[in-house]
């Protein structure tokens, strides 16, 4: 079936302009819940997305791990060597890296970006554990509310990424507005 997946350009916050990716200063971070951490914008839209699907009764709502929110140059590195090589496998799926052409080790892994050029890196980008069926449908219905859309490649429906950039929606203002009243 094919979705018709709300996908939006990414405007990142200003305070990443000239931040090397994977290599975020803890000021520009923040813990979310259950664990995780990232971008302080993205984890003020996480909360308010996250807070909405259980009042809504979506639970759980967390990332897949910790390792799939904000991930640093050696965890993405480290990721990225688990699953590519460089000798050629036929008809593997490919990336590039540092010029060099990375071939996958196995089509049942999942997808990985080069080291520096994920979202993860920028700490803008969560994985949602369980984001199929009810979950999914809520996402759709939701997640752009809280200015999170998906990416072209359809094959990873639990990644997120926010992208209204130093613009939190109306939503997450209202619930960054509420945990300051509290």
């Amino acid at each position: 079936m094919k979705q018709n997946w709300p996908i939006v350009k990414v405007v990142l916050p200003a305070d990443l302009k000239g931040v090397k990716p994977g290599a975020l200063p803890g000021s520009l971070l923040r813990d979310i819940r259950p664990y995780g951490r990232l971008h302080w914008r993205a984890a003020d839209a996480y909360h308010a997305m996250r807070a909405k699907a259980l009042a809504d009764g979506i639970k759980p709502f967390k990332p897949t791990s910790a390792g799939d929110t904000y991930r640093s140059l050696a965890m993405q590195t480290t990721t990225f060597l688990q699953r590519y090589q460089k000798e050629p496998i036929p008809g593997a799926s490919t990336r590039t890296w540092d010029g060099v052409k990375w071939y996958k080790k196995s089509e049942k892994l999942a997808s990985l970006a080069a080291p520096g050029t994920s979202q993860h890196n920028l700490g803008i980008a969560v994985d949602i554990s369980g984001a199929s069926g009810k979950r999914f449908e809520w996402m759709l219905a939701n997640a752009p509310a809280f200015g999170f859309s998906w990416e072209v490649v359809p094959e990873e429906p639990w990644h997120i990424r926010l992208v209204t950039g130093d613009n939190p929606t109306p939503a997450v203002q209202a619930w960054v507005d509420a945990q300051k009243a509290v």
